[in-house]
């Protein structure tokens, strides 16, 4: 166009190099201002494009890293959770541990222990309730239910022994007499083992227990030979509370009396079916009827009428019937029986009934730890009914018109076990709360309640550790619930605890072992992300010396170029000297 302006050549020249310098600066500027020597593709596609892989692997693993971070807290949620329910459990074995040695105190012996302090007292018969010719009458069986012969220290021994207060007799005068009661020789002579201890414990009150293992009666009989007196006797001698008035199936009278048994429950006979050859164990659906002994002799007879009923009280509270037979007079089953006694509320709260078809035993157990004494009973308005299920000592067979009872003092481990099993249930209850309630949990994941945790190790998923959930609940350790009524039953309890501790032990050293792996993985994340993030940087990072350089030089170069520039145009300045 006419109107462009004309460059020479070197003018052009000059102001190429300047222009190229420019964009040197420039580049040099924005990399000296964004630290990088590469920003995008344009700069150098190869680096870009491997440090971006690079950055996004990092990146990759950084989410991984959270994600391994959270898992690692799952399971130091589990290991405290861990941690308590091995307090717990451990807590549990202590509660089993006293239950056992109570019970290997309480049934090794039959005892009672009065509650009045006898110390010091010279002469008996001074106390209000005691008067010359007073007895105290004892029986006594072995542990299989045989019953003793007993006597006097060389005397001829009898199915009792009568042990006499007379005047004068002191507190020690009635614990020798008693010490001098002796089991039978099995010759008629009572020259065997000695049959009771009796002695006054440390707060001077009386007590005794059999020698032989065995359960025995003691019957408080006055000269007086009334039921005031009786119980009167009774008392004076601290036994007010332990022995009971009940009735003996004598025209209408009643006796003063307990039995001590060496037992925490009232156990039965083993019961057999007697409508099998030979009798076998009954099943729970029998009839109380057709129900014998070991020997085959009938434990019950004439339930024909529905007024042939049972009675069970506790601690000498009001006595429960507890029906024999049904509305159309018919032997009840053994079931039937059981329920009737764990289905009355004045009962059900204190005992427990229950069957074991292995053993044939039908048992009545404390549930509760105020429960001291049981007793037990036959009534009938017919005629002669007999329910001997072998509680106790004697055979309960009630007239037409008389009924029997019988005071049956539980082994004093009773009420201890009562509560030893109250405790015991309550730790099981608190280990199912402490796993089912997402205590031990930690953001829905739960590894004591069943759920799995898988832990991821590297972006693409193909490395994980997959710690596996257990179910810690009590059914699950497989502890049941407390019943320690008798030996087998507290050492299975042990057993269980002592299997559910070792599963917690191990499951703590399997959480110990999968955070240890964890743990290390996490570290090597963090290293390897360290080491994608500083390959990423080589490859785009600039060398901000350098860059500093390259501006310096660059600058100079443009201040050359200007120079030469201004040198190229002086041929065309020298025209304005010709104006």
């Amino acid at each position: 166009m006419s109107n462009d302006v004309v460059l020479t050549a070197a003018l052009r020249n000059n102001l190429l190099s300047l222009q190229s310098t420019q964009r040197s600066i420039d580049t040099t500027q924005f990399r000296l201002a964004t630290g990088r020597k590469v920003n995008s593709a344009l700069d150098n596609p190869q680096n870009f494009f491997a440090s971006q892989a690079l950055q996004n692997r990092a990146s990759d693993l950084q989410r991984l890293l959270d994600g391994i971070g959270q898992n690692i807290q799952v399971i130091k949620a589990a290991d405290s959770g861990i941690t308590a329910l091995t307090n717990l459990v451990e807590q549990a074995d202590s509660v089993a541990t006293s239950a056992r040695d109570a019970l290997a105190q309480g049934t090794s012996e039959a005892k009672i222990v009065g509650d009045r302090d006898l110390s010091g007292i010279d002469d008996l018969t001074t106390l209000t309730g005691i008067t010359n010719a007073d007895t105290l009458v004892f029986t006594i069986t072995e542990d299989d239910g045989t019953a003793e012969t007993l006597g006097a220290y060389g005397a001829a021994s009898a199915a009792t022994a009568t042990v006499t207060i007379s005047s004068n007799d002191s507190i020690e005068d009635l614990i020798n007499n008693i010490n001098n009661l002796h089991i039978d020789d099995d010759n008629g002579n009572a020259l065997g083992a000695q049959a009771f201890e009796a002695s006054l414990d440390d707060e001077g009150h009386l007590q005794i227990k059999t020698l032989n293992g065995g359960n025995f009666n003691v019957d408080f009989v006055t000269a007086a030979a009334t039921n005031a007196a009786n119980l009167a006797l009774a008392a004076d001698l601290g036994f007010g509370d332990t022995a009971r008035l009940v009735t003996d199936g004598g025209a209408g009278t009643s006796d003063v009396e307990v039995t001590s048994v060496a037992d925490v429950a009232l156990r039965s006979f083993a019961l057999y079916d007697s409508g099998t050859t030979p009798n076998t164990i009954a099943d729970r659906s029998d009839l109380l009827s057709s129900l014998v002994d070991s020997s085959g002799n009938a434990l019950f007879a004439n339930l024909d009428a529905t007024t042939d009923d049972y009675t069970i009280g506790v601690n000498g509270g009001s006595a429960q019937t507890i029906n024999l037979t049904n509305a159309a007079g018919t032997s009840l089953t053994i079931q039937d029986f059981i329920d009737q006694i764990n289905n009355n509320t004045s009962l059900n709260a204190k005992i427990e009934a229950s069957y074991d078809e292995t053993t044939g035993v039908l048992s009545i157990s404390p549930i509760d730890a105020s429960v001291e004494s049981i007793e037990i009973g036959v009534a009938d308005n017919n005629q002669t009914v007999t329910a001997n299920f072998g509680f106790g000592i004697q055979t309960i067979s009630a007239t037409a018109t008389d009924a029997v009872q019988e005071s049956i003092r539980l082994a004093s481990a009773a009420g201890q076990l009562a509560q030893f099993e109250t405790d015991y249930n309550n730790i099981r209850d608190q280990i199912t709360e402490l796993v089912s309630n997402g205590d031990t949990g930690y953001r829905g994941t739960n590894l004591l309640f069943g759920d799995d945790l898988t832990t991821f190790f590297n972006e693409d998923r193909t490395s994980s550790l997959v710690t596996q959930g257990v179910t810690f609940t009590a059914a699950g350790l497989g502890i049941s619930e407390a019943d320690f009524s008798r030996t087998s039953s507290v050492d299975n309890a042990l057993t269980e605890i002592r299997t559910a501790l070792e599963s917690v032990r191990n499951f703590g050293s399997t959480l110990a072992n999968d955070l240890s792996i964890i743990q290390t993985r996490e570290d090597f994340t963090k290293s390897l992300i360290n080491t994608l993030t500083e390959g990423s940087d080589k490859l785009t990072i600039a060398d901000q010396n350098e860059e500093g350089a390259k501006l310096l030089a660059l600058q100079t170069r443009q201040q050359l170029g200007v120079t030469s520039l201004s040198l190229a145009s002086q041929s065309q300045q020298s025209i304005l000297r010709l104006f």
